[in-house]
Order: structure tokens, then sequence, then C-alpha cells
């Protein structure tokens, strides 16, 4: 499947994607994101305030210790962003997981794994459009929702499409008016605290109510990870980290590997003070909401109102609504990423493997995986029940992508990696020092041949990818049953798109020959 051959801008989107600079005059993605751009779009991904949505269900499943099930969320998905910081130090190319299952378990298991995170790289936007679509028709009740949601795809489309700079920047804005909404929250939670006391005891949201539930909370925290869901397309633009001449070093793929950890940790931070918080001041108990299951959805906001005023709750809302569309923003970037990335492979239409000279973007890319959430969203909207049976569906394509990276690191450490193998191989092997494509077998990541990511550890290559596919394991049990359908069917129809394609190769191979 070599990559080589292509011609106009595809070829030079191929030659140059492996280089370090990328221009608009040869068509390649370009090396512009700063480290903040990138913490940016994996903190807009994730949403600062994404607890709000499901704070009501994990206070009410874990029995009041709501806090704690997110600071145990955050060391389990630790696991997955260490990965992630290993394996684009390996391979700092578009395409993320994919591009790291090829590297270290083989050609099948790369398209297997970029095919299962698509499915959520596709639909997680979509679910991020229709609540801001029904969140902004709550704002305006003559509109319905699905102008809303339509409205909130075409103009972050039109930001991604306008080149990566400029949609960090609008992202950046955002994301500040997301951190200060919740600066807002914070400061007025603690006045209130200092004002009246805490109805509760100051330990709970770490302890539980009525004594500690092991098994209460590792059952929110499979819920609660999802939260998390996001931080690794951060890893989509590694093409587009600024870096040295020939895009490694410290402003390379070091500097996606640092915004990963980095965002996870925010992240981290950001939901465990704010649950904290809010389950200091919520009216009522855990037992009780477990008992109103109708209220949790709202009761983070319920817990706005009672606490310190109807302003507040509507600050919020405003907020989350602004704030899903442009996580929806993040996402379809990442989605145009991976699409240009398998494209670029041959594992789809080649179309889309184009770079837009102008603005430095995968356009068709953009604007193919616009469409399918633009559908997507657009017909959950249009249903009563569009919200719970498209968000029913979403996540299990990460999780399996993101066991199959943990795989992966365990491939190349200790596997391919010592073997010699090329990161890429034939098609579109990773440079060297030189630049160039890297269609020779025998060609290494690295510099003069040294292998990418160095020699192995027993714990950083294989304790905590072996960690980490524990956590996915257990989150993928707990998923709905309408998830691991769903995730089952896409990953069967994965498997025949991937055997349609090896026999087709496997002819061409042997007329050739």
């Amino acid at each position: 499947m070599p990559v080589t051959g292509g011609s106009g801008e595809e070829g030079a989107a191929d030659g140059a994607a492996g280089g370090g600079g990328g221009s608009a005059a040869t068509g390649a993605l370009r090396r512009t994101l700063t480290f903040r751009d990138l913490l940016v779009y994996g903190l807009l991904f994730i949403a600062p305030m994404a607890p709000v949505g499901i704070f009501g269900a994990l206070q009410a499943t874990s029995h009041g210790a709501v806090t704690l099930v997110y600071l145990v969320a955050t060391v389990a998905m630790a696991f997955t962003a260490f990965s992630y910081a290993q394996m684009v130090r390996v391979a700092p190319r578009a395409g993320s997981v994919y591009t790291y299952a090829r590297v270290g378990l083989g050609e099948g298991a790369g398209f297997v794994a970029g095919w299962m995170a698509m499915l959520d790289y596709l639909l997680i936007p979509a679910v991020a459009y229709l609540f801001s679509g029904i969140a902004l028709h709550a704002l305006v009740p003559s509109v319905h929702p699905w102008v809303w949601t339509a409205l909130a795809v075409a103009v972050t489309t039109l930001l991604n499409l306008s080149g990566v700079r400029t949609a960090a920047r609008a992202g950046f804005a955002v994301l500040a008016m997301e951190i200060v909404v919740l600066a807002v929250f914070v400061v007025s939670a603690v006045v209130e605290l200092i004002a009246h006391g805490a109805p509760r005891g100051w330990a709970e949201p770490l302890t539980g109510e009525g004594g500690f539930s092991a098994g209460a909370v590792l059952a929110a925290v499979s819920v609660a990870v999802l939260s998390y869901l996001g931080f690794d397309a951060i890893a989509s633009f590694a093409e587009e980290a600024g870096g040295g001449e020939d895009g490694r070093g410290p402003g390379g793929p070091d500097r996606v590997a640092r915004a990963v950890l980095s965002c996870l940790v925010v992240a981290g931070v950001l939901f465990a003070v704010q649950t904290y918080l809010a389950a200091l001041l919520m009216p009522v108990s855990a037992a009780e909401l477990a008992a109103r299951p109708a209220e949790q959805g709202a009761a983070f906001y319920a817990t706005a109102d009672s606490a310190v005023g109807r302003w507040l709750q509507d600050l919020v809302a405003v907020s989350k609504a602004v704030g899903a569309a442009f996580a929806a923003l993040a996402g379809q970037a990442a989605a145009g990423r991976l699409l240009f990335a398998m494209a670029r492979d041959r594992r789809l239409p080649g179309a889309m493997s184009k770079v837009d000279a102008g603005s430095g973007v995968p356009r068709r890319a953009l604007l193919g995986a616009a469409l399918v959430t633009l559908v997507a969203a657009v017909g959950a909207a249009r249903r009563d029940d569009g919200l719970a049976q498209l968000s029913s569906i979403v996540n299990v394509g990460a999780l399996t992508a993101f066991g199959l990276l943990h795989a992966s690191v365990i491939g190349w450490f200790w596997v391919r990696g010592r073997r010699g193998r090329p990161p890429l191989g034939r098609s579109g092997g990773l440079v060297g020092r030189t630049g160039e494509l890297g269609g020779r077998s025998g060609e290494l990541v690295g510099r003069t041949g040294e292998l990418g990511g160095g020699p192995p550890s027993v714990l950083r290559h294989a304790v905590v990818p072996l960690l980490g596919l524990a956590v996915v394991v257990a989150v993928v049990v707990e998923a709905s049953a309408t998830a691991q359908l769903v995730g089952g069917v896409w990953l069967v129809a994965g498997l025949v798109v991937l055997a349609v394609q090896h026999g087709g190769r496997a002819r061409a191979g042997g007329m050739r020959g």
C-alpha cells in the first residue's frame, strides 16, 4: 500500500507531511500550532464544565462521592494519556491512534483503530452540536433546535476551513469565556459557603454519604471517564505542532506529548473543584437524587439556582450552549485530520487526502466530517428522543481505539521496534533528519536511524499500558447495550472493508507479478 506515486496536491501533502516545515506552496499541513493552541483544542473538546450535565447522575450513583469519582477517573485516564505521549514521540503524524496502531501492531490493526476512532470523532461532535441547539432553543424558543444545530455546524465548519490558527484563536476566546464562567461559579460558591456554611460534611464529596462504597464509586467512574474523551484529539495535530527544522525536538512531538498530559491534569483539577463545591451546596441528598432520576440531569443547574441565584444558573447554561458548539469545532477538526491521514494511506477515498494550499487544512476531509455530523445532529434534533439515542451510541469506538493504543505501546517497544521494523514501512514512513518521505522500508523514526521512543521500559511500556487496557475493558463492559451493539456492528463493518481492501490489493499485486 505505497503512498508514493501520488500526483499534484496529494503528492505534495504526502511528501511534506513527514517533513518538518509544510507550506501553503506545497499544499502541506502547516507547523504553526503552539503549546497553548494544542491545549486549547484539547480543553475545548473536553469542555471545562463537562461534569455539569452528568453531575446529578454521578452524585446519585456514587452515593455522594462525586469528587472522588473524578479524582479516580483522572488517574484512570492518565494511563491512556501517558500512552499517547509515548507514541506521539514514535510517530509524530496526523491520524493519532490510527497511526500509532499501524506503527505498533501493523496495517490491519491500524485500520481498525482508525475505523473505531472515526465513529466517535464523527458522533461526539454531533452530540455537542445537538446539545448546543437544544440549549439555544431554550433561550430562544421561537427557533427550532434543528435550526440552531445546523447554524452551529455551519459557523464552526467555516472557522475550521479558514485555517487551524484562526480556529485556535476563536477557540481560545470561547475557552476563556468558559473559564471565566467557571471562576464566577467557584467564587460565588465559596462566598456562599463562607457566609452560610455547607449543608453537609466537608469531606462527603470524597467519602460519600453514610459511608464509603467502593462499588458505587467504581460504577460512577466508568461513566465519569467519558467526560475526558477529547484530550486525545490533541495528538491529531502532530503534523501541525510547531517544531524545529525536522519537526521533532521540544517544539514538535514533545510539545504534543506535554499538551496531552497537561490537558488531562487541568481538566481533572477543574472537574474536581466544581463537583466538590456543587456537592457541598446541593439542596438534596444523593439518596433523594437517586430516587428522582428525572431531576438528575438538571441537578447542577438547580444547585446554582438554589445556592446563589437564577442569574448564575442562566450564565452557566449560556456558557454550556456556546461551549458545546466549540467543543464540536475541536472534534470536527480532529475528525478531519483522521480522515485525511487514512485517505493519504489509501484507506479512504484519496480526495480527502488533499490539503488546501491557501488555508493549509485538509478541506475535503473537514467537509466530509462536517456533512456526517450535520446529518446526525440535525436528524437527532428533529426527534424527541434524539439526544438520548445519539448519546447512547458514542464512546465505545474511542474506547476500543484506546485499547489498541495501549497494545501499540507494547507492540512497538517490545516487538516491532526491537526488530528494527520501520514505523510506517512503505506506506508513508516517517522521516529522519533529511526530511524525505519514508518510502524506503528500512527508514526508522528518530535521528540517524535510532528507534523512535528510545529503549523499552517495564514501567512505561508494559505496566502503564496494561493498566490502561484494563481500565478501557472495564468501561466498555459497563457501557450500555445499545452502545455495545452499535460498536460491534461498526467493528464488523470495518473488518469487512479491511478484507475487501486486502483482497483488492492482493489481486493487484498478483497482476503486477
